[in-house]
């Protein structure tokens, strides 16, 4: 087997969490909705260009998600541009968010948290910076 890249992160949640992380992701991290398989539960995934990166599937309104287990995820990321517009819609929407330079490279990165708690990274390039 021959990995090439991470395809997608699939965050699954209760109907009213589910649309927050929508709303999230599209009008904060700039991904927008896009085709989804027939799945028989409810869910959008969204895209950057023609990628769904994000998978967001409608948990059963008796399901239990595990909050008794030890977890190793921080945060995914993304390659991003345009800094400062980031920025500014970031300040628009009220997310706080922490910004970072990576040593060596200068590369930009800045933390943010989804509705549901997750890290998020928003990486960008030097020259974008």
């Amino acid at each position: 087997m021959t990995t090439h890249s991470l395809n997608h992160v699939n965050l699954r949640a209760p109907r009213a969490l589910l649309d927050a992380l929508k709303d999230f992701y599209c009008d904060v991290v700039g991904l927008h909705p896009g085709f989804r398989p027939a799945f028989p539960a409810f869910g959008y995934w969204l895209y950057a260009q023609d990628s769904a990166l994000i998978h967001l599937y409608e948990a059963n309104p008796d399901e239990k998600l595990q909050t008794n287990v030890a977890t190793t995820l921080n945060h995914f990321a993304f390659d991003c541009s345009n800094l400062a517009e980031v920025e500014e819609t970031l300040r628009l929407q009220a997310v706080t968010y922490r910004k970072a330079i990576v040593p060596l490279t200068r590369q930009v990165q800045l933390f943010i948290q989804d509705p549901a708690g997750n890290n998020v990274e928003l990486n960008f390039a030097v020259a974008d910076a």
